[in-house]
Order: structure tokens, then C-alpha cells, then sequence
């Protein structure tokens, strides 16, 4: 999966932009009556290596059938 395409995911279900340092973008949202923080990477086309999708699917708090 892309950063691009995760960020997609991340905005249709509601998260938002909150801050910028560098090239890390965090977004913000609201699951589950729980303010969530998720962490990208600016990396725009490339690929997400598996363990940092795995972590930022789990900050997300969304279903990982999702980002299938």
C-alpha cells in the first residue's frame, strides 16, 4: 500500500490533518468516542514497509480489512 492511498483511507473516515514537522503528517480523528493521533510518513508514492502499516493501522483504530 502507498502512503497516498492510506492518507485516502484515513480522510474518508473522518481524520483530518492536525499538524506537520518535517516530513511526518499527523492526522487526527474521533473512533469509537476516542480521539485518535496517527503518525504518516510524508512519503507520498511509495510503498508503506509492513510493520509501520501494522503500527499505524493500530494508532488509527480502524478495522484492518480497511487497508486491504
Amino acid at each position: 500500500m502507498k502512503y497516498r492511498d492510506f492518507i485516502d483511507i484515513l480522510v474518508k473516515n473522518g481524520f483530518v490533518l492536525d499538524r506537520t514537522r518535517g516530513s511526518h503528517h499527523q492526522y487526527k480523528g474521533t473512533i469509537g468516542g476516542l480521539i485518535r493521533l496517527v503518525t504518516v510518513g510524508g512519503h507520498g508514492n511509495e510503498d508503506i514497509r509492513p510493520h509501520n502499516l501494522a503500527s499505524m493501522i493500530r494508532q488509527s483504530g480502524l478495522p484492518k480489512n480497511l487497508f486491504r
